[in-house]
């Protein structure tokens, strides 16, 4: 991919200062550094809209342009020891776990074919997306997302409005469904490997989980069934020829499957004291023998997947490198961002910091979930965990029992809230990719939020009086 040159090149740029690099000091950043982050943020929403031909096939430069723009001026300003070892902090720790697997889950979901016609009724519809919601927190949302949005679409090929089944599948299989293991999202992965117990989440945010995916599927069933009705909604000839059974092709892929699942828990389990120090940032010997063994995972799929399952799917890497190149310029700018977040009280946004204590110093639930969410709503959910997680005390033990309805918030804040737009979590962008690449005209970025505050934000509040108060 084009992104790694730029990368490379950052990377090169900052190595001869990283030996005197030094932590970095978000009480020392003014809010200016956050400009090149809220540009890649508006550059995804508004270009699209309106240059879509240009967007189409420059959106990866647009996020080198902005990565640049935040990591140059940061290194004069800073030495480049600070700005290469935050940049290699970023790529190592974060980001090439991250790409590695979704990449994994992207090549090994993608190389299951669920052979058949489906004919998208609202009931079938409604079934399809239940069933996403429960997958989703055993093989993760991209896993479950990169399953079942191919057959889903192909299923109502012959239906006039689509768009609608694919926003409530960002809703419910693309996040609400992967709230209750560490498998499910990213956030709860990292609380894992904090020391929270792997059943917690299951134990505590059950109730809230099933009461926003019951409503939302009953919501879903409503609309679709009213789309339904309506004259000229299914076309008279069907894209898809019916056949006789329904089955999966490419069946080596669930073995892959449990493979990184397997790979994923291993890293949270097995503890080694082997850590290697790369300019500043550790990586220990689980996290190498996972990523090793999810890109063997990644090319044993594509070696033993039958190209006609891949050419019956559709497969292509378009919405893997779409992702990738924009989470790159993510989690780049994203860095001064989160250091400011960490800075606590002593950071610009330390009114966010203090919004969440109550006036006799104890969280405030409510707070912790409306903060965490608003936050995971537009940066990386993952590490906007973490620190929520650090500003209630980091203590896994105490967070469990004392502090439970605080976790309880930011766990859900995190994994709900990621929904309310196309970049709170990585599957939504991956799922909108695919369906506009099938023919699905999706909502603009803003026009996806209208959706999302209008029908997601009223349960976050009923939730909120519930369960935060």
């Amino acid at each position: 991919m084009k992104i790694s040159r730029w990368l490379t090149s950052i990377a090169l740029f900052a190595l001869p200062g990283l030996a005197c690099a030094a932590d970095l000091d978000g009480g020392r950043l003014s809010m200016l550094w956050g400009v090149p982050f809220a540009g890649l943020l508006l550059s995804i929403a508004l270009v699209p809209l309106f240059a879509p031909i240009f967007w189409h096939h420059h959106f990866g430069k647009v996020a080198a342009a902005w990565g640049l723009a935040f990591l140059v001026p940061f290194a004069v300003v800073f030495g480049p020891g600070v700005a290469g070892a935050s940049f290699v902090h970023a790529l190592l720790a974060e980001y090439i776990p991250f790409v590695i697997l979704l990449t994994a889950l992207f090549a090994v979901s993608g190389g299951i074919y669920i052979r058949g016609n489906l004919h998208g009724s609202p009931g079938l519809n409604t079934a399809i997306l239940a069933i996403g919601a429960v997958l989703a927190s055993f093989m993760g949302t991209t896993g479950a997302s990169m399953l079942l949005i191919r057959p889903l679409i192909r299923a109502n090929d012959n239906r006039k409005h689509v768009a609608h089944v694919v926003v409530f599948f960002i809703f419910i299989v693309s996040n609400a469904g992967g709230s209750l293991t560490p498998l499910g999202d990213p956030p709860l992965f990292l609380g894992f490997l904090k020391g929270v117990d792997f059943f917690w989440t299951v134990g505590h945010i059950y109730q809230e989980t099933l009461f926003l995916v019951g409503v939302l599927l009953v919501l879903f069933y409503a609309l679709d069934s009213w789309y339904y009705r309506r004259q000229q909604e299914v076309t008279p000839q069907d894209p898809t020829p019916d056949t006789r059974d329904i089955g999966f092709d490419g069946k080596v892929n669930f073995a892959l499957l449990g493979v990184v699942v397997a790979l994923v828990l291993l890293s949270g389990f097995w503890k080694s004291s082997v850590v290697f120090n790369i300019a500043g940032t550790e990586v220990g010997l689980p996290g190498i023998v996972r990523d090793v063994g999810l890109v063997i995972v990644t090319l044993t799929s594509l070696w033993l997947t039958p190209k006609k399952v891949h050419a019956d799917n559709q497969f292509g890497w378009g919405p893997m490198q779409e992702v990738a190149k924009l989470f790159a310029g993510i989690f780049l700018t994203i860095i001064p961002v989160i250091a400011m977040l960490k800075a606590g009280l002593n950071g610009p946004f330390g009114a966010i910091v203090a919004a969440v204590t109550r006036p006799d110093g104890s969280p405030d639930p409510a707070m912790y979930f409306w903060a965490t969410g608003a936050l995971s709503s537009f940066l990386d959910n993952a590490p906007t965990y973490l620190v929520f997680f650090n500003t209630a005390g980091g203590d896994p033990a105490v967070l469990m029992t004392t502090l439970a309805p605080t976790l309880a918030a930011i766990s859900a804040g995190a994994v709900f809230m990621g929904a309310n737009t196309y970049i709170g979590n990585a599957p939504n962008l991956m799922v909108k990719a695919i369906a506009e690449d099938r023919g699905v005209k999706m909502p603009s970025f803003f026009g996806y939020m209208l959706w999302s505050f209008g029908i997601l934000v009223p349960l976050f509040i009923v939730m909120t009086f519930i369960w935060f108060k």
